[in-house]
């Protein structure tokens, strides 16, 4: 991975609510995925998550590849509607460029509660019409669906795809995030999607705690969870074959990129549920 100074950063993500003395989940993800978004502080936190699990980048590039298929998928159910919610920082393929691809037409609205990510994808989008980058907090996703803003440039009489990708496990369990995708469910209406990814710590949960004391001090907290604590937040969706299910599993149509993480079972799960 690439090592960058903190000033070869975007200068769009130096201002409002930046702080370069806290690691911030959103730069993690970037340096993951072999950015340049990140600070110092950033990647001695990531670097200590990658001693304990190596596997952490070819995860969040399967990740990346699952959301390319699962926007194919979406688009071949006629959906047109987009809403990303805890969307990061803007990378290759992201959902306005696969709906471009896959759903020519199609709106695309990121949310977000990191300052940082707003300013770059404002300054990103600016020149897109079908595109709206939104503030907002998963924690209280009735402000989301309520946002004026994002009522006007999705229909919410017709059917939208909500994705939570690599967010979920950001949630605390006090804040009851099996409950969050149940108020989003029944927000909806009948023909809409929710697509969630998540890490799971079936593998190797010993080292669970000590990756949540990695994002103690982080924008954002992680929540190690099994997958048997992921699966309730399907209830009362049709979850779609072939279900819940590692994330090369979902309907991979290309040997994963790393056969190291082919054998790494329930390590980051994914799944689609239509709301019924």
């Amino acid at each position: 991975m690439r090592p960058t100074s903190g000033d070869e950063m975007n200068p769009a993500l130096i201002g409002v609510g930046f702080n370069a003395s806290i690691p911030n989940a959103a730069r993690m993800y970037d340096y993951f995925l072999g950015g340049k978004d990140h600070l110092p502080v950033d990647r001695e936190a990531a670097d200590r998550a990658l001693k304990l699990v190596p596997e952490i980048p070819i995860g969040i590039r399967e990740n990346r590849r699952f959301l390319s298929r699962a926007m194919r998928f979406l688009a071949d159910q006629g959906i047109r509607q987009f809403l990303d919610i805890g969307a990061g920082l803007p990378t290759q393929d992201n959902v306005h460029q696969l709906a471009a691809r896959f759903a020519p037409g199609g709106r695309t609205v990121y949310v977000d509660n990191d300052p940082q990510v707003l300013v770059h994808a404002r300054a990103l989008l600016q020149k897109s019409p079908e595109v709206l980058a939104a503030q907002g907090d998963l924690r209280r996703p009735e402000e989301i669906l309520a946002d004026p803003a994002i009522r006007r440039h999705l229909d919410f009489d017709r059917p939208v795809a909500v994705l939570l990708l690599a967010i979920l496990h950001f949630i605390p369990d006090g804040d009851d995030p099996v409950g969050i995708v149940a108020r989003i469910r029944e927000a909806l209406p009948p023909g809409s999607y929710i697509v969630i990814s998540h890490v799971a710590v079936d593998e190797r949960p010993q080292v669970a705690p000590d990756v949540e004391r990695v994002y103690d001090n982080a924008s954002a907290r992680f929540v190690a969870r099994m997958s048997s604590e992921i699966a309730p937040m399907f209830d009362g969706l049709e979850l779609v074959e072939p279900g819940l299910v590692n994330l090369h599993e979902w309907r991979m149509d290309v040997p994963v990129t790393d056969p190291v993480f082919a054998r790494v079972d329930n390590y980051f799960m994914c799944g689609i549920g239509r709301v019924g």
